[in-house]
Formats: structure tokens, C-alpha cells, sequence
């Protein structure tokens, strides 16, 4: 029996100290204050969402990182899924600078199993993986992290609970603008 071959979305995003803020509640007439750092520290991550090929269950792969990414980064992380993954892959990712060059080729040469595709210019609404940053995002809003080692304690709590819901991964697709193609 020859499996068919499995997507994963690929995404990358930045974590401040500066918390991002959302709507809250308080007391009327009290504004709520948000204490933060000035502090510029930051955690990059890059994840993958995978969808086997009968549709049916879907995964998230994440790597954090202490300085941005790079085109070596994004090739470590993609072997990482493969190791992980059995069969063809098929990696839908955008036309960011470090998804191109000759480590991305060199990683392509290596693994014959792995096909790269991009989504259109400027089209972040059809990637789902931008639906695991909402999440992440939005529980790690309005916190104030004192250290980059706490944020990402915060961060890997946030990204292992919505790896363990198959509903939360689930609503980044449905979220994103792509046909709908899940059972």
C-alpha cells in the first residue's frame, strides 16, 4: 500500500518581552495598566502543521529559537519534520527570503521524498500555521514575562496544549482562507 503524501505548513513569528495587549476587563472607571519591559528580547519559532494524507489527523512541529531565523534554521527544522514523517511531503510555505538559496536546494537534493511549494505573494490569510501564532499569541497576551527564559515557558505551554487539541488545529484551518478540504 503506497501512502499519499503529507502538507505541512510552514510559518515563522517573533515573541517580545513587550507583551501584546488585548481587550480586558476592569473595574468601570478603573483603566487596566499593563506594567512591561523596555527590554527588546525576543524568541523566534517556526512550526509546521502537518495534515496526513487521508485528512484525518493533523500534527504541530514547532523549534524556538534565541536570534531570528535563518536559511539554515528553517532547513534544520525541516529535516526535523521528516524524521518525523513517513513518505512523500509536500512543505506549502511563503516566498520569504530564507525559503530560498542554496541550503534550501542543497536540502531538496537530500531528501527526494520533500517537494517545496509557496503560497502567492502577500498571502498570509491561506496559511493555517498563522492560526497556531493567533493562539499563541492571544495566551500570552497581556502577560509580562520577566525573562526570556519564562517567555518561553509560556510559549512551549501554549504551543504543546494547542499541539495536544486536534480542534484547535482543526480552527486554523478554518480560519484560514484556504477551500476546505478536512472531514
Amino acid at each position: 500500500m503506497r501512502l499519499g503524501a503529507r502538507l505541512v505548513f510552514v510559518d515563522e513569528s517573533g515573541f517580545l518581552l513587550i507583551p501584546s495587549v488585548r481587550r480586558t476587563w476592569a473595574p468601570r472607571g478603573q483603566t487596566p495598566l499593563l506594567r512591561c519591559w523596555q527590554r527588546h528580547d525576543r524568541l523566534s519559532a517556526i512550526s509546521g502543521l502537518s495534515v496526513s494524507p487521508r485528512r484525518q489527523r493533523l500534527g504541530l512541529y514547532f523549534q524556538l529559537h534565541d536570534a531570528n531565523l535563518h536559511a539554515p534554521d528553517v532547513c534544520a527544522f525541516v529535516r526535523h519534520v521528516l524524521r518525523h514523517l513517513p513518505g512523500p511531503v509536500i512543505v506549502v510555505w511563503d516566498n520569504g527570503n530564507i525559503h530560498k538559496g542554496p541550503v534550501v536546494r542543497a536540502l531538496c537534493a537530500a531528501f527526494p521524498r520533500l517537494r517545496l511549494e509557496a503560497f502567492p505573494a502577500y498571502a498570509p490569510e491561506l496559511n493555517p500555521d498563522e492560526g497556531v501564532w493567533t493562539l499563541a499569541k492571544g495566551a500570552l497576551a497581556n502577560g509580562r514575562p520577566d525573562s526570556r527564559t519564562t517567555l518561553r515557558a509560556d510559549l512551549l505551554a501554549s504551543l504543546r496544549r494547542t499541539r495536544r487539541s486536534q480542534r484547535l488545529l482543526r480552527g486554523c484551518f478554518t480560519q484560514s482562507d484556504l477551500p476546505p478540504f478536512l472531514r
